[in-house]
Order: C-alpha cells, then structure tokens, then sequence
C-alpha cells in the first residue's frame, strides 16, 4: 500500500513538474508581411491584419507589426528575428514551421492584354511568364517552362505592353491595383489561374511552436462558429473556409 502511495505521489509530482515547465503563452507576436495595400498595409489596416487580430487578440496576444520586402520577411522568421512571416504558401520555404491552418487564399491571376489568347493552367508552359522574385509560383502553377522574377511592380504594365512578356502572375489584389493606374485599363485582362492558400511561416523555435499550437486551436475554433466572415465581407472579398 505504501508503495501504491508513493507512485502516486512521484507521479503528481512529475506532472507538476511539467507544468512548470510549459512555456506561458506569449503576449506579443512580432510579424513581418510586405505592405499589400488594403491587406497588411504599413499603417495597420487591410484585411489579413483584420483576421490576425481576430486569432490573436481574444488570446491576449497583441500584433507587433513589421513592413518588410516579402523575401526578407521570410528571411526575418528563419533567423528567429520574427515570430512569423505573414502571407506565405505552403511548405515554400525550409527552416520554418507551417501550421495546420490557412487564415486566407490567394486569387492568382494572369494579366496580360486583352489582344492575346487568355491563359489556362494547361497552356502557361507556352508564355513568357513574370512574376515578383521571392513568390516561387514555379512550384505551385502547372506547366510552367519561361519566367522572369522581377524586384518590383511598378514596370509589370510597360513589360507587358513592350512584349518583354506575354503574362504577370500575382494575386489577385495586387493585379487590380496596377490595372486601376493604367492610362487605359481596358488595354488588359485578368485570367483566374489557381487558388494558393496562405500560411503564417513560424520561427523554429519555443516561442513560435507555442504561438503556432495557438494559431490553430483559435483557427479551428472560428471557422467552426463563422467568426471570420464578418471580416471577409467588410474588404468585400470571398470567404475561404465555406468548405470546412
């Protein structure tokens, strides 16, 4: 009987022991996103920072906000610099941790002019494609054979319309915000090509295990009661998680 008494008592010890142990959930997180207008603009409004703090900020974590180019975002979150890179696809890139959960979808697209045939998933490996350096959509869209990374997008409307390319892959978003500063809009069209959903990349680390395991009990929990769409509605934009 003594015995049973002190099994019983080493183990209560060892799971108090554990607790103690257990890293408190952290009451920041420090992410770092490139400044996608009306999405994770610099200033803190836009869609994805909306969901963000939808996840987060019920928990008692505050967003820290960092603006960076896209591949030094991801860099951030390598090195430990940030807790998490905003905006990526999946498995995209290594020394970083992907949570189960999505929090958005990409709409990728395909502008080029309207004169030209459109694109389909099926015919890609036939143009001359570009995107931003750092996307990777050579990983992720079919058939891809030609493409040029670009360091920015302010000369994707005179690329195309000098034939230096036949097409611009990038969500959806950034695709209207060239077309609407063009002196003629209607010299170009959008071609749905696929839907990427879009992860936090997580630094590999205590803390970005913790706020990661975070991420996903909250992701679950607000997709099953539809919390979430509120927010897509506000930006106008297409619920991702109708599905689930």
């Amino acid at each position: 009987m003594a015995r049973r008494w002190l099994m019983v008592v080493f183990a209560l010890f060892c799971s108090l022991a554990q607790a103690g142990d257990a890293a408190p959930t952290p009451s920041v997180i420090h992410l770092a996103s490139e400044d996608w207008e009306d999405y994770t603009a610099a200033d803190g409004h836009g869609l994805g920072w909306d969901v963000l703090r939808a996840i987060f900020e019920p928990a008692g974590v505050k967003l820290d906000i960092r603006t960076e180019p896209y591949t030094r975002a991801v860099g951030l979150a390598q090195r430990g610099e940030v807790d998490a890179c905003v905006g990526a696809y999946r498995n995209e890139t290594s020394d970083v941790l992907y949570p189960h959960w999505n929090f958005d979808t990409d709409h990728i697209y395909a502008l080029g002019l309207a004169s030209n045939p459109p694109p389909t998933p099926d015919t890609l490996g036939n143009y001359r494609l570009a995107w931003v350096r750092g996307y990777k959509y050579q990983d992720y869209l079919p058939n891809v054979q030609r493409y040029n990374e670009v360091v920015r997008r302010t000369g994707i409307l005179s690329m195309l319309t000098h034939n230096r390319a036949d097409y611009y892959i990038d969500a959806l978003t950034e695709i209207n915000y060239l077309v609407a500063r063009a002196k003629d809009p209607s010299q170009f069209r959008r071609t749905h090509i696929a839907e990427l959903p879009l992860y936090l990349c997580f630094a590999d680390n205590p803390k970005g295990r913790a706020l990661m395991a975070l991420f996903d009990q909250r992701m679950g929990l607000l997709v099953k009661s539809g919390q979430l769409k509120p927010i897509f509605a506000k930006w106008k934009q297409p619920y991702p998680f109708d599905a689930n």
